[in-house]
């Protein structure tokens, strides 16, 4: 490695969701400018450290050095029952002496440092270690404004967010619906609350942010965040549009007798199911998903994990544990399997997603909306029909069927209320066999085009990564 090029941490958030956008940027600051990086990763349980080495050792292929830092006790600091929503900041915070002393062994010393939004209380560690400050949002722009305005929000809107009779406003951005609100602003008395008006005011200690996203998918908001009549007042940062960074498997997770069915296939007729690696269902809706599939009469493939009674935030991880203890296909309905034999293909190992997106005979995606996913399905092509649970994925949902014009939503909202089959039934053969989905399929390839072109070279992307990475160097030269 050259010792002329910048040395580059990366600090993010434990789970899947937050590891495969950073190791894409890893990839990206090591391949394309040469850069040394070095990953810490945290853990907030021993599954989450397993889950973030598997993750590594299967998508890393040594571009990257890896610091594992100790696990934290925070048990006296939360409750046993505290959603992930609150476990995440409180571990990133107490996780800083173990980066420092980290930091502290390493030579060289890194020049910069790169972290969520939850780990900006690192950013004393790179001001001790004279380290530039960078945020990188693993998500979108939209969602970008409102984590930097809710501090505003906090001082100017009396009562609670969800009795709001209008939606909140957001300076040059599209209005958040109150529907669309996610776990923490549900409830301003929740300490998770507070954790989200603190992470929007650590962005402003950044030297700039990095966003999963790019110029040409959210011109509008891009704008507003540069605008000093709008948000770029309340930021005070630059904003660089470095997506779509996704970070592709390795073939050692494919499944040889699902691929050998799907190109059993004809093209665009198969509906992929999936709803990332932490979501669960409660049996209830498990069993309606099942019918409604059936009911439709097109095919599918279909990643089954184990139910849960829990919803919203709760139901993150709840059923991973038990995953590989039950019979997941014993939740389905009582015959099911022996039904769908010559359509439906239901398999509960981990798949690579990227692949089976990208296998010609998918034609949709019932997926719960989370950013890595829409990226994933941009970028081959897939229309989605919309099923958000958690998080952000209301907005997330909203924001594709109402702005990007690639996905249907469903009538009933999953995280809310139960979606009965027939809903299901008739969402899917909307986009499969319906003359709409032919209008949504080409919407969603124009979006595949721009997510392309973006990241070539002299694309928009493109050239604010090399932007970013010209500003490492320069920092690296006035240290040297």
């Amino acid at each position: 490695m050259e010792t002329s090029k910048p040395h580059v941490a990366l600090l993010p958030l434990p789970g899947m969701g937050h590891m495969i956008p950073y190791l894409g940027l890893n990839k990206l600051f090591a391949t394309h400018h040469n850069f040394k990086v070095t990953i810490f990763l945290v853990s907030i349980d021993h599954s989450s450290q397993t889950e973030s080495k598997t993750i590594i050792s299967e998508m890393n292929n040594n571009l990257c050095n890896i610091v594992q830092l100790p696990p934290v006790d925070i048990t006296s600091l939360v409750d046993p029952n505290a959603t992930i929503g609150l476990r995440l900041p409180i571990t990133m915070r107490e996780i800083v002496p173990a980066f420092q002393s980290s930091i502290a062994a390493l030579k060289p010393c890194p020049i910069v440092l790169v972290t969520d939004i939850f780990g900006t209380d690192a950013f004393s560690v790179a001001e001790e270690y004279n380290m530039l400050k960078y945020v990188f949002f693993p998500s979108h722009a939209w969602l970008l404004a409102l984590t930097i305005y809710t501090p505003i929000l906090d001082e100017e809107v009396k009562g609670e967010y969800v009795n709001q009779k209008e939606p909140l406003k957001i300076p040059g951005c599209a209005s958040v619906r109150v529907e669309d609100l996610f776990d923490p602003l549900l409830d301003r008395t929740n300490q998770q609350y507070d954790e989200y008006v603190r992470a929007g005011i650590g962005i402003r200690m950044s030297d700039g942010v990095l966003v999963n996203s790019w110029e040409e998918l959210q011109p509008k908001t891009f704008a507003a965040l540069r605008d000093d009549k709008l948000l770029a007042c309340v930021l005070e940062r630059p904003v660089y549009p470095v997506g779509p960074i996704v970070t592709r498997s390795g073939n050692s997770s494919k499944n040889d007798l699902l691929f050998e069915w799907l190109n059993q296939q004809p093209n665009q007729s198969v509906v992929y199911v999936s709803f990332g690696s932490g979501a669960t269902l409660s049996h209830g809706q498990m069993i309606e998903l099942a019918w409604g599939l059936e009911m439709s009469k097109q095919r599918f493939v279909w990643v089954v994990r184990a139910p849960t009674e829990e919803s919203g935030d709760k139901a993150y991880l709840s059923g991973r544990s038990g995953d590989k203890n039950h019979d997941q296909f014993g939740y389905l309905p009582k015959g099911f399997m022996s039904r769908i034999q010559n359509v439906g293909f239901v398999i509960s190992d981990w798949v690579s997603q990227v692949d089976i997106l990208n296998h010609p005979s998918i034609g949709a995606f019932i997926s719960h909306c989370g950013w890595n996913s829409t990226l994933e399905s941009i970028l081959k092509g897939v229309p989605i029909i919309a099923f958000p649970l958690f998080a952000e994925q209301k907005m997330n949902a909203t924001m594709l069927t109402e702005e990007f014009g690639m996905a249907v939503r469903l009538q009933v909202l999953p995280s809310k209320k139960m979606v009965g089959r027939e809903e299901i039934q008739k969402t899917v053969r909307k986009i499969i066999v319906d003359k709409e989905g032919h209008g949504i399929r080409d919407r969603v390839n124009e979006l595949k085009y721009s997510a392309e072109k973006t990241s070539c070279k002299g694309g928009s992307s493109y050239n604010a990564l090399s932007e970013l990475a010209k500003g490492f160097e320069a920092r690296m030269q006035l240290q040297n």
